[in-house]
């Protein structure tokens, strides 16, 4: 226990210096300030290039999202979860000990050119990651704190990042084994997670891109606007669940861009009675229980 509880401070010390550091000395592998850029860009490109004219600047709820994206991407690491995992990931290799495992990696790519290995870990992670979303649509419980995210009327940029912190804890646990068992020798992922930030950002954004023939492969606004559409095809628990991939819904037939949808009103039923502020949202999916 005390091997634990010094891996849990360890981890939130280490972290806190860690966001000390990100935030006092910018650098081209800094995520704080490549955040703000890519935040900046976006929001310029819904400046000047607004896909819905009539929509504000400082569109509805536009501050809380900003909370929520610094939040979801530094704040809770700091508060409990970076060194919460930790604990969490140690106790679970003691507990595979038990049973001669020390190394839970099946399939050994190291070897592999770096290009090779980068491609397998994007591919493999949306895959992953697009199954996790689509859990979070069709089980009640889950879809409960994925409303946050849906809670959004007007689209923007930061839209991207407003979800429970829940999300996180969900995501990641499902994540973690499979990718562990792949031997990835890649010591820099920086690249590959800036590419899928600056995807999200834009599959939100109030801008009109389609790629063209890529859109095939590549989410996109207009593919994912309707993804946070309030009506839907009946008996459906939702559609477009790429990340940054759109090809799985093509594939697996999730995929419905019935058209444009410039218009089309976001949220879900009743979203009227959905909490406001950001502590009422965290808590939403607890206490409406008691009601």
């Amino acid at each position: 226990m005390e091997k634990y509880f010094k891996i849990f401070l360890d981890g939130y010390y280490g972290y806190w210096n860690y966001l000390k550091s990100e935030i006092l000395y910018p650098s081209w592998h800094n995520y704080f300030y490549w955040l703000v850029g890519l935040s900046l860009v976006v929001w310029l490109l819904e400046i000047v290039f607004p896909w819905r004219k009539n929509q504000p600047i400082f569109r509805k709820d536009f501050w809380l999202d900003a909370f929520y994206m610094f939040f979801n991407f530094f704040l809770f690491s700091l508060i409990v979860y970076n060194s919460l995992s930790n604990v969490v990931v140690e106790a679970f290799n003691d507990f595979l000990g038990l049973f001669g495992v020390t190394n839970l990696v099946a399939i050994e790519v190291a070897t592999w050119p770096t290009w090779a290995q980068f491609l397998l870990m994007f591919l493999v992670a949306d895959f992953i990651q697009w199954n996790t979303h689509r859990l979070l649509h069709h089980v009640p419980w889950l879809w409960e704190f994925h409303k946050v995210h849906h809670s959004v009327e007007q689209m923007g940029f930061a839209a991207h990042l407003r979800y429970h912190w829940m999300e996180t804890i969900v995501y990641k646990s499902i994540q973690y084994i499979p990718l562990a068992m792949i031997g990835f020798g890649l010591d820099d992922f920086f690249i590959l997670h800036i590419f899928t930030i600056a995807i999200g950002h834009l599959n939100h954004a109030n801008v009109k891109i389609s790629y063209g023939p890529f859109k095939y492969i590549l989410n996109n606004p207009i593919m994912h606007l309707w993804h946070h559409a309030k009506h839907l095809p009946e008996g459906s628990h939702g559609v477009n669940f790429g990340i940054s991939l759109s090809l799985w819904d093509y594939l697996f037939g999730t995929a419905y861009i019935p058209n444009e949808g410039r218009d089309e009103p976001l949220g879900f039923e009743k979203i009227e009675e959905f909490p406001k502020t950001f502590w009422s949202q965290i808590t939403y999916p607890w206490l409406r229980k008691k009601k």
